[in-house]
């Protein structure tokens, strides 16, 4: 489903990802994480063509995007749904609108279809009713579920969550990523997950991988991680204070 092989990308010369091999198939539920400013949020982008690199090749779906025109980009982004790190809800919409706009992005998708399935996706999320309330009426954990009911809503092929609990509670996350597991079943989407919340995105994604200064140091079972043989990766999981980090 997705395919990555020797990618570079630079900014300002500086490389931010070098060298990223990476193969996640289809249906698979894959978890990426690392320190701050290792390249995670740079790495989602070039995966789903809203960057392009500066070196090697992406596929997705088998369609390399280093020659794709803008029309062929545009089908190829359309198989993505993404929960943005900080929501990217429009406060000037309601949340049913904000829910709705992939379809209407898209067209020609019938109006009441179109409310048909954004109160199906409010429910499956537990916001049942809220189309009509604004995002600044919302909790923070209440604006994630609304994020999740947009990033679905299309039925996506590839689902992105960047940082789906960042800055909530224990029992927020744990009830969030319980919805993404719900949707995951639903859905049988390809699923990604970026999270500095390691608990609970070891116990969601069987498979994890970790970057760091741009490069893979990990890509394997979940299960596995703590204990690969590089001290970077061990250092990362355990949550040690010496060490090359």
């Amino acid at each position: 489903m997705l395919a990555l092989s020797r990618v570079r990308k630079l900014f300002r010369g500086a490389p931010v990802l070098d060298g990223i091999e990476l193969t996640i198939r289809r249906g698979e539920t894959w978890g990426l994480c690392g320190p701050g400013a290792s390249g995670k949020s740079v790495l989602l982008k070039v995966m789903c063509g809203l960057l392009r690199s500066d070196g090697g090749n992406v596929r997705i779906a088998g369609v390399p995007i280093e020659q794709a025109d803008e029309p062929t980009l545009m089908g190829l982004r359309a198989r993505f749904g993404m929960l943005f790190q900080n929501n990217a809800l429009f406060d000037f919409m309601t949340v049913g609108d904000n829910v709705a706009f992939p379809l209407t992005r898209r067209g020609g998708v019938d109006p009441e279809e179109i409310r048909s399935r954004v109160a199906d996706r409010l429910r499956a999320v537990g916001l049942a009713g809220s189309e009509n309330r604004f995002p600044s009426e919302l909790s923070g954990g209440m604006r994630k579920r609304v994020g999740i009911a947009r990033a679905v809503i299309a039925r996506p092929d590839i689902l992105i969550y960047d940082e789906p609990t960042a800055g909530l509670d224990p029992v927020t996350t744990s009830k969030i990523y319980d919805l993404l597991l719900r949707e995951r079943e639903e859905t049988g989407a390809t699923v990604v997950v970026v999270s500095s919340d390691l608990p609970p995105l070891l116990r969601f994604a069987p498979r994890i991988a970790m970057i760091y200064r741009g490069q893979l140091h990990y890509d394997g079972p979940s299960s596995e991680a703590a204990d690969a043989p590089d001290p970077i990766v061990r250092q990362f999981l355990r949550g040690e204070v010496e060490g090359p980090l």
